[in-house]
């Protein structure tokens, strides 16, 4: 089981994605960056406290390679804008990554040139090392499955899914 490590604007976007992939054992939302006593959502809202909201995901890499979970992160978020996400703004909106170790270091750095070459303009996506991941209120977890009428959910994220499951359909699990 590999764990990754992403943050690429709000967290029930990326989770609704990479939960719906062949593969992902679990993907959770969380806060990176800061200390374990800022890390309520209130407070990262504020952009005060260092974290970046973020998911934690762990998958099967001889499912799903994990040059597919990097490359779908790039396709899902905007790399190229700093401290934003569409209309979310701030620090805890920004394009990050934490690697674990120096391979998974590395896998990001190769992730970020991959995906350069989709960009006309640099990335400027953080790699850093994780120092603690902090579990997001109940409330965050399966945000999209769990409020499918929720007008961020149709006009925000529906849109990431589509784009990700028209170019990585064979990643994706059957619709129940």
């Amino acid at each position: 089981m590999t764990t990754y490590n992403l943050a690429g604007g709000c967290f029930w976007c990326l989770d609704a994605v990479f939960s719906k992939l062949k593969g992902v054992e679990s993907s959770y939302s969380g806060y990176i960056g800061g200390s374990k006593m800022t890390a309520h959502y209130y407070a990262v809202i504020s952009g005060m406290t260092g974290h970046a909201e973020s998911v934690q995901i762990s998958f099967d890499e001889t499912i799903i390679p994990k040059d597919v979970i990097l490359d779908i992160f790039f396709v899902i978020h905007n790399p190229v804008t700093l401290n934003e996400q569409g209309a979310d703004k701030g620090t805890q909106y920004r394009s990050a990554m934490f690697y674990q170790n120096n391979e998974q270091k590395k896998e990001f750095e190769h992730a970020v040139a991959r995906a350069q070459k989709n960009w006309n303009k640099p990335i400027v996506t953080e790699i850093s090392q994780l120092k603690a991941f902090y579990k997001a209120e109940d409330s965050h977890q399966d945000y999209f499955a769990n409020n499918p009428g929720n007008g961020y959910c149709y006009v925000v994220i529906e849109p990431k899914i589509v784009k990700a499951r028209k170019e990585f359909s064979k990643w994706f699990k059957e619709e129940m």
